[in-house]
């Protein structure tokens, strides 16, 4: 007899046991009580010993029926949990749930979320790994990656859940120093802060307002992964720098970056969650599903300040005016 049939058959016993009557063993169990006699009795001719005595009214264990109880019952009851705990990890989003995701796109984006998240599902107990590093999610054992870009990777399931817009940002210190570009080509004269690439030189994509797309080299002294210390040396005079409106909101609000040629941008990034397999457990489908729906495609949703060649053009000589003033 094979492990399943086997562990079927203890289960068919057991109940009939403990509930003493065929009856309502069948049931319990949703087995025809025919069936239920039949597979019994099958039982009792393979092990060749009774393991009930049958009367009109009741059932009743005989010794050898009690002694396979004793052994059996807690067999099946810990197949039953199991079973359970499989079902509940499919089906009911609680335990423990391990992200990883960038560090900037944690604290800025997705990090302001998590207390609704919290909220929503209570039984989810949240463990994140902020990191640059691309996890291994089997060797990590992380239940959920969260990764900026294209996804090259064919033995891992992503889903997109939404984009980051990008655009050029530089403090009025630096534009009143170097000068405002007017044109794309004209970043190829000024200090740029760049994302960190294997390549020697870097080469920005742009995107018009207009539809136009054009590609520029720049160069610079810094080339960094973390949008957050970009921030900080664009703020700090060190360049023009590629940044995340969402990043940005706070520092263009008051006048510490201004948005460079403002009918340009970079070509948004997505925002893809991976998982190992489409088989996902509960609390994982519940993380990802709950970003896709807050992440929204829809850039209206970012903040994308509405700034112009004059309005950054004024900002300017307001700061040198500021300047001038605080010298005399």
């Amino acid at each position: 007899m094979d492990q399943a049939a086997l562990l079927q058959n203890m289960m068919l016993f057991v109940e009939v046991a403990r509930k003493g009557n065929f009856s309502r063993a069948s049931d319990a169990l949703g087995v025809p009580g025919a069936t239920l006699s039949r597979r019994i009795a099958a039982m009792e001719r393979d092990f060749g010993v009774r393991l009930f005595n049958r009367t009109t009214r009741r059932v009743e264990l005989t010794e050898a029926g009690q002694r396979y109880l004793e052994r059996c019952g807690h067999l099946v009851d810990e197949a039953r949990l199991a079973q359970q705990a499989l079902h509940d990890h499919a089906t009911r989003p609680v335990g423990h749930l391990r992200v990883s995701m960038p560090v900037d796109l944690g604290v800025t984006l997705i990090g302001p979320l998590l207390p609704d998240f919290s909220r929503q599902y209570p039984g989810i107990i949240l463990d994140i790994d902020l990191s640059s590093r691309h996890v291994d999610l089997v060797a990590d054992q992380m239940d959920v990656a969260i990764r900026l870009g294209s996804v090259h990777d064919e033995k891992l399931i992503a889903k997109k859940l939404g984009a980051i817009e990008m655009a050029l940002f530089a403090s009025p210190l630096y534009l009143e120093l170097r000068g405002l570009p007017l044109r794309p080509e004209d970043l190829e004269g000024h200090d740029c802060v760049m994302m960190r690439s294997d390549a020697a030189k870097t080469t920005w994509s742009l995107l018009s307002s207009h539809g136009e797309s054009m590609k520029v080299s720049v160069g610079g002294r810094f080339k960094l992964n973390n949008q957050g210390l970009m921030r900080q040396l664009a703020e700090r005079a060190m360049g023009i720098a590629p940044l995340a409106f969402s990043l940005v909101a706070e520092s263009v609000a008051q006048r510490r970056l201004l948005r460079v040629l403002p009918d340009w941008r970079i070509p948004s990034m997505p925002i893809h969650a991976l998982t190992t397999s489409r088989l996902q457990s509960a609390k994982s489908r519940a993380f990802v599903d709950f970003l896709a729906t807050r992440l929204t495609l829809n850039p209206s949703n970012y903040h994308r300040p509405e700034t112009s060649q004059l309005s950054a053009t004024n900002t300017i000589r307001s700061h040198r005016q500021g300047v001038s003033t605080a010298v005399r």
